[in-house]
């Protein structure tokens, strides 16, 4: 075994080597690129919210007119409403399926090929995900509407109804989310001792106490970090939706994301599609900060 680094003298005293420098050089190129790539553009994209800017002409401060706009305006509040009901759907079944798969890996089996194959989903990008269910449940030709026929049911829009179009897309990002999600969940359920299912199993507690009693509590932190980690991605969906249902029918499906990109790419209204970026980016901060205190992810009842 080699010998650890002898320590140096410095002015008489002994001490151990400053690595302090060395580390600054490794960081700096990952702090150079959260600098331009996050930091710029939200100081920017701040600036320009308070701005009526065209992409062609120079931006002009408007003060808060994007603002008193974006507070009169229906388009914006309805599309705040079709993101919160795509989360909260989005956000109950994939922590709900994503849950349950976790634990049947755990205990059931610990096969690396049966994690990749849950994996899997997620490794397929989105838009390639939205066609596929675009066409399996196609009104007319998609194969899950003739199943639907064959068991005697009718026939249902998924995509060009205004009641299943935000379930649906929901679904399809559910089924691409979720292996990653319950891989988070294994983590944290590795990380729960063998010892306390042992004197659950002692104290004759059955499968469905010892869950409610002990697995749930003990995963409290990691399924606080799962549903910020979530929500604040749900908040994001965009490709789904353009790929599927580009907002239809009838803005049903008119997420904030896509509200904020025909603002600005379909409009060319930089400044007020910027106002919507900060006001998305309020939500989030509030809506995680509660979900972190009312989850007390950085707490754990493990001792």
């Amino acid at each position: 075994m080699a010998a650890p680094p002898a320590p140096t003298v410095r002015g008489g005293r002994v001490g151990r080597r400053d690595d302090t420098r060395l580390a600054l050089l490794f960081i700096l190129p990952a702090g150079i690129g959260l600098v331009a790539f996050y930091f710029w553009p939200l100081l920017r994209g701040i600036w320009l919210s308070f701005t009526s800017w065209d992409l062609l002409s120079p931006a002009q401060f408007v003060g808060l007119d994007n603002y008193r706009a974006m507070a009169a305006d229906p388009v914006f509040w309805n599309a705040v409403r079709v993101t919160l009901l795509y989360v909260v759907i989005n956000i109950a079944l994939q922590t709900a399926v994503a849950l349950v798969i976790a634990v049947l890996m755990q205990r059931l089996s610990r096969s690396t090929l049966l994690r990749s194959l849950v994996l899997a989903p997620y490794l397929v990008s989105n838009v390639v995900a939205a066609l596929v269910f675009l066409w399996i449940l196609d009104f007319q030709l998609g194969i899950g509407n003739q199943v639907l026929e064959w068991i005697g049911l009718e026939r249902i829009g998924f995509f060009t109804s205004e009641a299943w179009a935000i379930p649906t897309i929901a679904v399809v990002n559910v089924w691409r989310h979720m292996g990653y999600t319950a891989l988070l969940i294994f983590a944290g359920l590795q990380a729960i001792p063998a010892t306390t299912y042992e004197a659950a199993r002692v104290d004759g507690a059955s499968e469905v106490r010892t869950f409610f009693g002990i697995t749930l509590p003990l995963l409290r932190p990691i399924l606080g970090l799962v549903l910020i980690i979530s929500v604040i991605g749900s908040f994001q969906v965009f490709d789904t939706v353009a790929v599927t249902t580009n907002g239809g029918p009838v803005d049903a499906s008119r997420v904030l994301q896509l509200y904020i990109y025909d603002k600005a790419f379909g409009q060319f209204d930089f400044g007020y599609a910027s106002a919507l970026s900060v006001a998305m980016l309020l939500i989030l901060v509030v809506v995680t900060f509660f979900q972190y205190r009312m989850t007390r992810a950085g707490q754990t009842d493990l001792n």
